[in-house]
């Protein structure tokens, strides 16, 4: 298959990990089964063709609790797109799968540091975003 985009560079955009004090950190401990990972992704022409693609991973406690950590990390791309891709359709795509599955395996490793070095090293992600299935549930 041949790509129609290049990525020209890949970086952290924006790293946050808070946890308020040692109750907390503990409560969060015997808790973060109940964390949840939530992706977002966002976009920004630039000049040329190349847009500056931002993937955003937080991982939250969605309940009321009032003792609790906040995990986010904004990963930043910058795309090149081929002069071929006219259709919105197409470039949507190539953004929201293509783009992520190529940059998926940094942006987890850097994640994944993330909270291990906040004190969390048992933490992994056991299942792998599937960007394909996700574009085509809200698109189709």
């Amino acid at each position: 298959m041949i790509e129609n985009f290049k990525i020209l560079a890949e970086f952290i955009k924006d790293v946050s990990s808070e946890t308020p004090d040692i109750q907390s950190y503990i409560f969060v401990k015997e808790n973060i089964s109940k964390y949840q990972l939530n992706i977002d992704i966002t976009s920004k022409a630039l000049k040329n063709k190349m847009i500056e693609v931002n993937t955003t991973l937080k991982f939250e406690d969605k309940e009321l609790n009032e003792k609790k950590s906040y995990f986010e990390i904004v990963y930043a791309s910058v795309v090149k797109i081929n002069e071929e891709v006219k259709d919105k359709k197409e470039l949507e795509r190539i953004l929201l799968c293509e783009v992520q599955n190529k940059i998926y395996p940094h942006l987890e490793k850097a994640f994944l540091n993330l909270l291990h070095n906040s004190g969390f090293p048992e933490i992994k992600l056991d299942k792998k975003i599937d960007f394909n299935k996700l574009y085509n549930e809200k698109f189709n």
